[in-house]
């Protein structure tokens, strides 16, 4: 009697925990019909506790409704054991394998997330979503390895305790922030069960008079009331606020709306609702104006998008619906939100849809016509393996403040800056005789097609830098009195790193012959080597770079040989560079040729002397000179004395319409 008892009792105990489950579980229906996940999740958590392993397909549906709830609430370690529940129970829907490895994406474990989105493209091979994912998997360690120069940081001053996002610059001289948080000071008195924290209002936080950032103050009256008012933006002039609302009814879902509010000098009215809409079951969320004041964006999830969350737009006053969806270029069938402009243009959005790093990844989109757009993710450290979004710039500078909920255990959001240093790139010259030494007297133009146009003077070793703009083309003409004109041209890389471009301007003289650098000719003979084209081809563009001036070419043999066959010989040898210099667009009337034999023996520079420590500045090549040393260095010598130069003749070509 005693067992018969005791069976009894435990089975009176199983029935009330079922039925205290099943009653658990219609609540938590109740809830999450409501958009209550908070309290869905504690009614399914208890639910899910008092079922008996032996139901499987319950504990897995269940198991799949607390996951659903902590997606909802981004408490990303609850969700990702939830789904591990609901696959170990063998919940139905594939659906759970992509939501899964979503999570397990979140949270690091790429390994196991492959696999779960590949399981979930097993089951529906066109899961966009699942696709996508699969690619984040492979994109964020490249992203993770080859970060993005943005410097982030969480913010001191904005964040409370709980949760605080969607900062917007609120005044022209950008000295006033608007956010969004569920802090204590909130107007509420009552926990929101959708996000079980209050119920959000805006703050303002200004700079005082030395620039530095006061405490936060909650608007008082205006748009904030005791519901969920929040994620802002502005008119271009500063002068209407555009958030969205959500009122709150224990009975029905209500969507969120968005309404407006105007400033009377510093106090902002009441809000009421932008557009009356026939239809109220679509939500209408996170209002953007454009900076030309036209258009005002904003999220739907209205009929004709492409599935989840979509950014339309709509001209300002305007109706939302019948409003003008951006495309398949943004859209996915995951979410796009929180839409914000940059004033140059470009709009900023969040999206879990487009391959990224975690939950919502912020993505840059420039628009190349009316309804394409160029889609940029924004990389690491800007976006994380967390939710970051509502990103918000200071004018025309890079840098300002986003929302994220990283290193957030609770999956809260918090205000971190961003700031993305200062790119330099720098041009050092350096500008000398050619064959000599630094010229301290010279003078750099420096031209772009940005409009730049600059004179530069040298440092006394010949050198100058200047810093310039990455993308643009320049022009630099290296000049100083008594030497030719040395042009460069280049283009400034777009590259977001640090460059240095290191340019040579070696300026030939005027006033004494010039070596003109590596030509050669077969032994015995006039004919010039293919060696020779790259310094001839510099001669060439240094004679158009200087249109007014005539030269001569003077070729120079050593000692040995005849004295008339090393005339014929050279005087050929100076005519076939001519020939050259003719065949590539020069005026032979600008060119002589002139053969020196071994008449002409060189004589030592300075620069000549500091190579060969053997010989002397001021000495002359001569064959006396030459006899008179080690056979090795007599080689030096008559290598020396073979060489063929150029000397300007006049600089007055053309320049008064004669010859």
């Amino acid at each position: 009697m005693r067992h018969t008892a005791a069976y009894l009792c435990i089975a009176a105990l199983l029935l009330l925990c079922g039925c205290g489950a099943e009653i658990s579980l219609r609540r938590g229906d109740q809830s999450y019909a409501l958009g209550e996940y908070q309290d869905a999740a504690a009614k399914y958590k208890k639910a899910y506790a008092g079922i008996s392993s032996k139901e499987k397909e319950l504990r897995g549906s269940t198991a799949f409704k607390l996951g659903e709830c902590y997606r909802h609430i981004n408490y990303v370690p609850r969700a990702l054991a939830a789904y591990q529940n609901a696959v170990r129970y063998k919940y139905q829907d594939s659906v759970v394998y992509r939501h899964l490895a979503d999570m397990q994406r979140y949270s690091g474990k790429l390994k196991d997330a492959e696999k779960n989105y590949k399981i979930a493209l097993d089951h529906d091979p066109d899961d966009i979503l699942a696709q996508n994912g699969l690619e984040s998997c492979r994109l964020i360690q490249d992203w993770k390895d080859n970060p993005t120069r943005y410097t982030v940081k969480k913010d001191n001053i904005m964040n409370g305790r709980y949760a605080d996002w969607s900062p917007v610059y609120a005044s022209p001289d950008y000295d006033q922030i608007v956010f969004t948080s569920c802090r204590n000071e909130c107007a509420g008195d009552d926990v929101n069960p959708i996000t079980g924290m209050k119920s959000c209002d805006f703050f303002v936080i200004r700079k005082d008079e030395k620039g530095k950032w006061q405490k936060p103050e909650r608007i008082e009256g205006g748009p904030n009331t005791e519901f969920e008012d929040g994620s802002c933006s502005f008119s271009p002039d500063f002068s209407t606020m555009y958030y969205t609302y959500c009122s709150s009814d224990p009975q029905i879902p209500r969507p969120a709306t968005i309404y407006e509010s105007g400033r009377s000098n510093a106090s902002w009215g009441a809000g009421h609702a932008y557009s009356s809409a026939s239809d109220t079951i679509y939500n209408y969320a996170h209002p953007a104006a454009s900076p030309d004041g036209k258009w005002l964006y904003f999220v739907s999830d209205m009929d004709g998008g492409y599935g989840g969350l979509d950014i339309w737009r709509v001209p300002v006053g305007g109706r939302l619906i019948g409003a003008e969806n951006l495309g398949p270029d943004i859209n996915t069938p995951g979410n796009e939100m929180f839409p914000t402009f940059r004033r140059n243009g470009e709009l900023y959005f969040s999206s879990n849809g487009h391959p990224g790093m975690g939950g919502l990844d912020i993505f840059r989109a420039v628009s190349t016509s009316d309804s394409t757009w160029t889609i940029t993710n924004m990389g690491s450290p800007v976006n994380s393996s967390s939710d970051d979004f509502g990103m918000t710039f200071e004018g025309d500078l890079t840098r300002g403040f986003f929302s994220s909920n990283r290193n957030d255990g609770r999956g809260r959001d918090h205000i971190w800056s961003f700031e993305l240093p200062e790119t330099v790139h720098n041009i050092t010259g350096w500008v000398y005789e050619k064959d000599g030494y630094e010229l301290p007297d010279a003078l750099v133009y420096l031209i772009g097609n940005d409009g730049t146009n600059m004179k530069l003077n040298v440092r006394e070793d010949g050198s100058f830098t200047q810093r310039i703009t990455p993308g643009v083309s320049y022009l630099l003409l290296g000049t100083a009195k008594g030497f030719m004109n040395y042009k460069q041209e280049m283009t400034a890389d777009s590259t977001d790193q640090d460059r240095e471009y290191v340019l040579q301007f070696p300026l030939s003289s005027i006033s004494k012959p010039v070596m003109i650098d590596n030509i050669f000719f077969d032994f015995g003979r006039a004919t010039l080597s293919p060696e020779s084209a790259q310094s001839l081809n510099e001669l060439v563009q240094l004679l158009k770079d200087n249109a007014g001036v005539t030269i001569e070419i003077g070729a120079h043999c050593d000692y040995k040989g005849d004295d008339d066959y090393n005339k014929r010989l050279s005087q050929q040898r100076a005519e076939s560079v001519v020939e050259y210099l003719i065949g590539q667009g020069i005026d032979k009337k600008r060119l002589t040729a002139r053969g020196y034999g071994e008449s002409a023996p060189k004589s030592v520079s300075k620069k000549v002397a500091e190579q060969y420590d053997f010989l002397e500045e001021g000495t002359v090549l001569t064959e006396e000179f030459i006899l008179t040393l080690p056979e090795p260095q007599q080689d030096i010598c008559n290598q020396l004395n073979r060489r063929t130069e150029f000397r300007v003749i006049r600089t007055t070509y053309g320049l008064f319409g004669g010859n």
